[in-house]
């Protein structure tokens, strides 16, 4: 079967990552995590600065010393950032809360576009992101776009955030989604928007194997 690129944009926290996952495993394909890309960035924004305050100036002329890399270990896809390994890290609600900031910075979605367009020139991945199938890969075969209510949301990063050993109350976490909804959704560049082709999907009533199941089928057709 012919190889495709498959984009899989959306809201936080509505599985786009989980699924993404499972289908590149299920389809042989290679998973490109571009939440993680920014993540990686913004850990490294605030790691530069003693009060964790990111100075955005600092951090574009500091791009090119930004290495991101991925690696499956026996602890599932991991995140490399200059060689060691942030997985966590990157996960921590002060990044969460800092992500959407950095991401709207065009010269950071540059340099992270331009990466993420040199992993798909052979084709057959999947990369779940906020504007894959916009701007990164407009001529993708498969696009899909997730979203949910912000409460459904919101319980399913505090329940991640409890995993990694981060409490954070359901209200804080609220907050900082609705927060990110906003900043995404109203930046000037690239801002979070359904592709016109891209099949939109309302998952906060779904398990994760029944919009699996759903975009499975959608992309064997295609690729048949």
């Amino acid at each position: 079967m012919k190889k495709i690129i498959v984009a899989i944009d959306g809201f936080a926290s509505t599985g786009k990552s989980s699924l993404a996952k499972l289908l590149a495993e299920t389809l042989d394909y290679t998973y490109i995590d571009t939440g993680a890309m920014y993540r990686a960035v913004t850990y490294y924004a605030l790691q530069q600065e003693p009060q964790g305050n990111i100075n955005q100036e600092r951090l574009i002329l500091n791009l090119d010393q930004i290495k991101i890399h991925f690696e499956y270990t026996h602890l599932d896809h991991q995140t490399f950032l200059n060689g060691v390994n942030v997985s966590k890290e990157i996960r921590l609600s002060q990044v969460n809360s800092e992500v959407s900031k950095v991401a709207k910075i065009s010269e950071v979605r540059a340099f992270l576009v331009s990466q993420q367009q040199k992993l798909g020139v052979d084709k057959g991945i999947i990369m779940d992101g906020r504007d894959i199938g916009t701007v990164v890969f407009p001529e993708a075969e498969c696009k899909f776009f997730l979203k949910a209510l912000p409460e459904i949301r919101a319980k399913r990063r505090q329940l991640e955030q409890i995993e990694i050993g981060n409490e954070e109350s359901l209200a804080s976490v609220l907050a900082s989604i609705k927060e990110r909804d906003l900043i995404d959704s109203t930046r000037i560049d690239s801002p979070l928007v359904k592709a016109d082709d891209a099949i939109e999907i309302e998952v906060s009533e779904k398990s994760l194997e029944e919009v699996y199941q759903q975009l499975h089928e959608h992309i064997i057709k295609t690729i048949s």
